[in-house]
């Protein structure tokens, strides 16, 4: 199997891109969508690019957290943020937000592997223990994930 470096997944979301940007900003709100994500703890409020964030997620019987650090906050265009466990690069994770000539919103999430490099094998290593997956197999996971998290955001944004 030929490893995935990024992956991204769209949806049309019937609300306007403010609105869903602000859902997707609030990072404590994540767990309600992703299938992976069972907690943020915000360490600032509000979030702005720099703020530092934990995530606390859970897939099967595996159990892991992550340190986060908002990258982009551009109201209603784009929040990103990169992802790093024992001070080591994990991922970068973001979504754009595009407006629809409707009002509605096409949401992108995107998803880069950031484990290249010094100290690759060892957050390969600690990825394959803390979350159950090797890396050739997290794009595959993450497309999954991403597709669970933009169909549960656009229940809650269109309800």
């Amino acid at each position: 199997m030929i490893r995935q470096w990024s992956v991204e997944e769209s949806i049309v979301i019937g609300s306007r891109p403010d609105a869903v940007f602000r859902a997707v900003s609030d990072v404590r709100r994540m767990g309600e969508w992703s299938p992976e994500c069972r907690a943020v703890w915000l360490c600032q409020r509000p979030v702005r690019e720099g703020s530092f964030f934990i995530g606390f997620n859970r897939r099967g019987l595996a159990l892991w957290f992550t340190s986060c650090r908002v990258t982009c906050c551009d109201p209603g265009q784009e929040f990103t943020f990169r992802v790093s466990a024992f001070g080591l690069p994990v991922a970068h994770w973001g979504y754009r937000f595009e407006p629809a000539s409707d009002g509605s919103t096409i949401v992108t999430e995107c998803w880069r592997d950031l484990r290249t490099g010094r100290g690759a094998r060892l957050t390969e290593l600690l990825g394959l223990i803390f979350t159950a997956t090797r890396p050739v197999d997290r794009a595959r996971v993450n497309r999954a994930g991403m597709r669970t998290t933009l169909t549960r955001l656009k229940q809650t944004c269109e309800a």
